[in-house]
């Protein structure tokens, strides 16, 4: 099954700088409307990303959402490790009758090339912020894409009904 948490939550970092960039508002709403996901999902999503200080929200009527601190100070890996949590990138096999020489050390083979995988992954994440990923999209954009229109939370409200 496809984990679709980190780059959800990338993408609502990013979208959240970009706005702050623009000086936009952000909500729940907003960035459930512009990645096409459940509003439950994001808020699910905004729950480790708060606690972990990737991002703050002010609640009401004029509440909105904003970066928890610089973009340049948030890295890739800060928002992987915040919505992943301790859920390994490959899990192996639970243990096998030890049956053959393959059977019975396949897991700790495994579980040694996972954890190796999972640490270049983490170091790649590192080594990105979200202000160099936010600067990258905007470098290497070929989308010609309109500005989102500005919403109100009663406009989205009613384009869902």
């Amino acid at each position: 099954m496809l984990d679709y948490r980190f780059p959800t939550a990338l993408q609502m970092v990013l979208s959240v700088a970009m706005a702050e960039q623009l000086g936009k508002r952000s909500t729940s709403a907003i960035l459930a409307y512009g990645l096409e996901a459940n509003p439950s999902f994001i808020r699910k999503l905004m729950v480790p990303l708060t606690r972990d200080g990737i991002i703050v929200s002010t609640l009401g009527r004029t509440g909105s959402i904003h970066l928890g601190r610089p973009a340049g100070d948030i890295t890739l890996r800060d928002i992987y490790t915040s919505v992943i949590e301790d859920k390994k990138l490959w899990a192996s096999r639970p243990d096998v009758a030890p049956r053959c020489l393959v059977s019975a050390n396949l897991c700790w083979y495994f579980k040694s090339i996972a954890d190796e995988a999972e640490q270049a992954s983490l170091n790649v994440l590192e080594k990105r912020t979200v202000a160099d990923a936010l600067a990258e999209l905007k470098q290497r954009d070929t989308s010609n894409c309109e500005p989102l229109p500005d919403f109100e939370i009663e406009d989205l409200c009613k384009k869902s009904r």
